[in-house]
């Protein structure tokens, strides 16, 4: 019975071994150690409600054992509480803190016990602005003090994205060490990225391509990313407004995926060598900037990262395509975009993993290192396709030299047989200048012939003028004379409306006829009685000069608004008038082509004025028609 209680107790002890946490050794031989495995403990807190003094009473063993080699913090509703231990060596001349790598977390809070084992609170994440920090550097960083035996040092994390939880022991000797040097690897990236950016918005400006300068937008793109990712952008370009940290990396991925779209469409061409991929490429524009917006709305959907596989994908098969289809400097595209497709591959394993096969800073950079081997990549893509153009264009310059020689052989060939014609042609030409010559002395005895015969001419039609001026003026009495005649045949008798119209043909000898008649005595304004007038817009019409009334010439007259043609209506008048009214409306419609209600309406208000002016058109002679035309006389 004792010798069970003995090996039960020994392996409860062996349990308790295993799942005790493991602590990280502080001394002089130590620069840093990243922590992992057993050396993280976790605590998900998924309302988000523990305090640090309840985390305190937690058991060691409540804490689950991180078993990734980075932890993350996957449920982004949860606050994670993160356990770790130190063991500090005595004496210790060297100096310590704990860094947080990963820049896109929200707030942390840490809990860092001093030599009296009194915890101080300490505050920090991407949420506060920059100079809220203890050091001024892009990761989080806690400084701690040693402590007799082993310290144990809490952390509250709480992100709005999924964010790796890196955490790194350092001296202070090596954290300055690590830090010039990063921050010279980091100059050196983002001068790459200008010195990308410059030289192609030179080409640009040189050569007026636009793959250029979709590069160039393309370039500062991952530079944008990028400072919005390893915090180089909220240290330096936004650091009082931490809320920027929330868009800038997905305003930067955004345009990242556009304009590498744009320059895969303009460097290889593929409105004309693949038009249906240039129409898919312009469609996942649309979407991608569709999802942007609302990303802007919802920024919690910037997460979603992985996204970009799809015009990558796009952009990869673009390029492969047209590789295939013999544009050679395609090969270096496709390297570059291999490379990116590598890093947003590693990423993707890491989430369809949960951060089992995350390899702690090497994965974490990841991304940025196939970010600068595809801009390398992709800049010897752009110099091989500028070395293809300069062949080209060395070809097309020899084929025109070749040209050039051909055409001046010619040329000297055409000259020469040109002397050789203009040398004959010379000939012929002396020889018909004097054929020439001798015929010119007959014309000009002719034109002395020809000039007196105009002479006479001349005469003869200053006589033809004299006798046309005579002619015409007969002319003009004989058609006085016709005209009078045919009025006053038309006033007297029964004439068709053929003969009528020859003394009314048109609308405007209509109104003529009845300017006259209204302004016979003058003009004088119906409004005002002013005596001056212009032309109004209306055929004939007057408008006066002071008050600017426009009188239509049918104004007050019996022919005010009709509704058929005037010189159907003057028909009309004198026929009624010159049978005294006895003609049907039945003989008018059929006259004049015009509905028998109409003729109807027009001849009973005819009538019906001749009845009341029957005095004055008594003694009225051919011209009583005319009398019935205006409304008062």
């Amino acid at each position: 019975m004792i010798k069970s209680f003995n090996a039960l107790f020994v392996l409860i002890i062996l349990t308790l071994t295993v799942r005790a946490q493991k602590p990280v050794i502080a001394s002089d031989s130590v620069d840093h150690h990243i922590f992992n495995h057993d050396e993280i403990h976790l605590l998900e807190d998924p309302e988000g409600k523990l305090t640090f003094a309840e985390i305190r009473g937690i058991k060691a063993e409540d804490f689950e054992i991180n078993e990734l080699s980075t932890p993350q913090t996957r449920n982004l509703a949860s606050t994670y509480w993160v356990r770790i231990k130190v063991k500090f060596d005595s004496p210790l001349q060297k100096k310590f803190l704990l860094e947080f790598f990963d820049q896109t977390i929200d707030h942390i809070t840490a809990y860092i016990p001093d030599a009296t084992n009194k915890y101080r609170e300490r505050i920090s994440g991407d949420k506060l602005p920059f100079d809220k920090r203890t050091f001024q550097h892009k990761n989080f960083e806690f400084e701690i003090e040693p402590v007799p035996g082993e310290a144990v040092y809490y952390f509250k994390v709480k992100s709005h994205q999924r964010a790796d939880i890196i955490i790194d022991l350092r001296s202070m000797d090596w954290f300055v060490r690590y830090t010039l040097e990063e921050y010279f690897f980091f100059g050196i990236f983002y001068g790459m990225i200008v010195v990308f950016s410059f030289y192609n918005l030179l080409m640009f400006f040189a050569v007026k391509q636009r793959q250029y300068l979709a590069y160039v937008l393309y370039v500062l793109s991952v530079g944008l990313y990028q400072m919005s990712i390893d915090g180089i952008g909220f240290q330096f370009l936004w650091p009082k407004t931490p809320i920027l940290n929330d868009y800038a990396f997905g305003i930067g991925l955004y345009f990242v995926s556009v304009f590498s779209l744009l320059f895969t469409i303009d460097l290889l061409h593929l409105k004309v060598k693949a038009p249906v991929l240039y129409r898919i490429m312009t469609w996942v524009i649309i979407i991608r900037t569709g999802f942007f917006i609302l990303c802007i709305v919802y920024n919690h959907l910037f997460a979603y990262r992985l996204i970009e596989l799809i015009p990558l994908s796009i952009s990869f098969i673009a390029g492969i395509y047209t590789y295939k289809k013999g544009y050679h400097f395609a090969r270096f595209f496709i390297l570059g975009y291999s490379a990116l497709f590598l890093g947003f591959l590693i990423k993707l394993l890491i989430e369809i993993t949960d951060g089992a096969i995350n390899i702690g800073i090497l994965s974490y950079y990841s991304l940025s290192i196939c970010f600068i081997l595809e801009m390398i990549f992709l800049s010897f893509a752009v110099g091989d396709r500028v070395r293809v153009l300069k062949l080209k264009k060395d070809k097309a310059k020899q084929r025109a030299f070749q040209e050039m020689k051909q055409n001046a052989e010619l040329k000297d060939n055409l000259n020469r047989e040109l002397e050789r014609q203009v040398e004959l042609r010379t000939g012929e030409v002396m020889e018909k200048n004097k054929e020439i010559v001798q015929k010119s002395e007959i014309i000009e005895q002719q034109n002395a012939e020809l000039l007196k015969i105009n002479s006479l001419l001349k005469v003869q039609a200053e006589e033809i003028a004299k006798m046309n001026e005579f002619l015409t003026q007969d002319n003009n009495e004989l058609q006085n004379k016709i005209q009078t005649v045919t009025r006053a045949r038309i006033m007297s008798a029964d004439v068709d409306f053929g003969e009528f119209s020859n003394i009314y043909p048109d609308e405007e000898s209509c109104y003529k006829f009845l300017a006259e008649l209204k302004w016979n005595d003058g003009y004088s304004c119906k409004k005002c009685g002013s005596e001056n007038y212009f032309s109004g817009h209306l055929p004939l019409s007057r408008r006066c000069s002071k008050c600017s009334y426009e009188e239509s010439v049918t104004a007050y007259t019996f022919f005010q608004n009709s509704r058929i043609p005037i010189n159907k209506a003057f028909y009309m008048m004198f026929l009624i008038y010159s049978t005294k009214g006895k003609i049907s409306s039945h003989k008018l419609s059929e006259i004049l082509a015009i509905r028998q209600s109409t003729c109807w309406s027009y001849s009973s208000k005819i009538k019906k004025l001749m009845e009341e002016r029957k005095k004055t058109l008594r003694n009225a002679g051919e011209h009583g028609w005319s009398k019935l035309v205006l409304e008062t006389l």
